[in-house]
């Protein structure tokens, strides 16, 4: 029996069965010191604190055993109504406009697309109180648009609750589009060419596929269009303006209250408060996927 000589002889290493290279992954992170280093604990406990403590002082100074009655004041209720009818009617036309906008940026391609998707955007970085002037340019008596609407239909805009659902539309529409052009480019095209292969319009295929598929981050969307828009203050008091009873919001009875029932702005802010975690909460567990 010949062979090589024995000093030649090179064992070669067993290869790792299936799987385990993630095996060893994981092996890897259990090893992972379990104490992180103190210079990152610090700052992060610093920032969690700085972030909650405003909110665990709502909590500790609100006015708890006077709290339903002062909900149920007229002026309170108000607020609560209005905010409540316009922040729905503004994200209907967020979905009516901001769902074929979505469509069409991950859908079509035409030039300048990336120029439009920022123009989309700028409303999430534009100071609100700029979108209330910008609107007031547009829709207002003597605007681009609103003084042709005030001549020729007499309907005007600013001051009225109309404009509040215009302004609150205006700063909350972003955040739908942006979820359901992110939920259209994750979506597999190919159901929608099959249905098209079957002899399906492209209405029929919108309708029946691709809004089925991407109904997740529909939802999503409107979910954070609406709790952006009962939270909208910048735009809505410039454009709007601050009338009890006609055009005062909640964020705006929080503004007012502040100077004369500071007790007042406390509950409203609780309201929006509860509003705003039930919404985050529902939003990571159901449809982020995140941890429940």
């Amino acid at each position: 029996m010949t062979g090589a000589p024995e000093g030649d002889w090179e064992v070669p290493e067993a290869a790792p069965p299936r799987g385990a290279s993630g095996a060893a992954v994981r092996a890897g992170e259990d090893r992972l010191p379990g104490r992180p280093p103190l210079v990152l604990l610090a700052p992060a406990a610093a920032g969690l604190a700085f972030l909650v403590l405003p909110l665990l002082g709502l909590l500790v100074r609100a006015p708890w055993p006077t709290l339903g009655t002062r909900l149920m004041q007229p002026q309170m209720l108000d607020a609560l109504r209005l905010s409540l009818v316009t922040a729905t009617l503004a994200t209907g036309l967020c979905l009516l406009f901001g769902v074929p906008l979505a469509w069409t940026l991950a859908r079509v391609r035409f030039p300048g697309a990336g120029l439009v998707r920022a123009l989309v955007t700028v409303p999430l970085v534009l100071p609100p109180v700029v979108g209330g002037v910008a609107l007031l340019l547009v829709f207002g008596r003597r605007g681009l648009v609103g003084g042709w609407l005030d001549s020729a239909f007499g309907v005007t805009f600013p001051f009225t609750p109309a404009g509040v659902v215009l302004a609150q539309t205006f700063v909350a529409m972003p955040f739908l589009v942006i979820s359901v052009e992110g939920a259209l480019r994750a979506a597999d095209p190919r159901y929608e060419e099959a249905a098209a292969t079957l002899g399906a319009g492209r209405w029929t295929v919108f309708r029946r596929v691709t809004l089925p598929l991407v109904a997740p981050g529909v939802v999503a969307g409107a979910v954070l269009c609406w709790a952006r828009a009962l939270g909208e203050f910048g735009a809505t008091i410039t454009f709007a303006g601050n009338f009890p009873g006609r055009t005062q919001t909640m964020p705006l009875a929080v503004y007012l209250a502040l100077e004369t029932d500071p007790e007042a702005a406390i509950v409203l802010s609780l309201v929006l408060l509860a509003v705003s975690v039930a919404v985050l909460a529902l939003l990571r567990g159901r449809w982020m996927g995140g941890p429940e």
